[in-house]
Parts: structure tokens; C-alpha cells; sequence
């Protein structure tokens, strides 16, 4: 069974401080979402992707619109935009 996202991923300007975070430092962005997913590993969102068992652990989101590699090579900044807003509707203090 897998999971649908509650942010998409072209929805980037529904929370303008995130959107702003990721477009003008992206490694901080990149850095919260690791904390939190990888408990600070490299492997971004690796919680969040459909398919990524080399990280342990899944939520088992779709990838939509595309696949995962897809949407980050050609869409990074809004995925990780898309990664973060998820992580904060499922409660966590991203800032922290």
C-alpha cells in the first residue's frame, strides 16, 4: 500500500518561508530533512521515496508525478520543498 503526498510537488508557494529557504539555501533545507529522515545521513528523503530499501526505512509515498530520481534531477528544489512541508504537516519542527 503506498501513501499519498499531502503537499504536491508543484506546490512549492502554498508556505512562502519554506519556498524561500529551499530556492536561496537549499543545503539548509536539504540539512533539516536529513536530520529528521536519516538522523542525519546523506541520503535525502529516503523515508520519504517509495523505493528506497538501502535506507531501512519507507513510508511508502508514491512517486507522482514521475520517479523519484526523475523528480530531483530535473525538479530538486521542489522536491525538497515537497519533503519538507510533509515532514512539518506530519508534525515535525523543522526548524529545531
Amino acid at each position: 500500500m503506498s501513501w499519498e503526498w499531502s503537499v504536491g510537488l508543484c506546490s512549492c508557494f502554498g508556505d512562502v518561508g519554506s519556498c524561500c529557504l529551499t530556492c536561496w539555501c537549499p543545503c539548509v533545507t536539504f540539512g533539516r530533512v536529513a536530520a529528521v529522515v536519516d538522523r542525519g545521513s546523506t541520503c535525502s528523503g529516503c523515508i520519504l521515496v517509495a523505493n528506497a530499501p538501502q535506507c531501512g526505512r519507507n513510508n511508502n509515498l508514491q512517486e507522482s508525478p514521475c520517479l523519484d530520481c526523475c523528480v530531483h534531477f530535473w525538479c530538486d528544489t521542489c522536491a525538497l520543498c515537497q519533503e519538507y512541508r510533509e515532514l512539518e504537516k506530519r508534525g515535525f519542527n523543522m526548524a529545531k
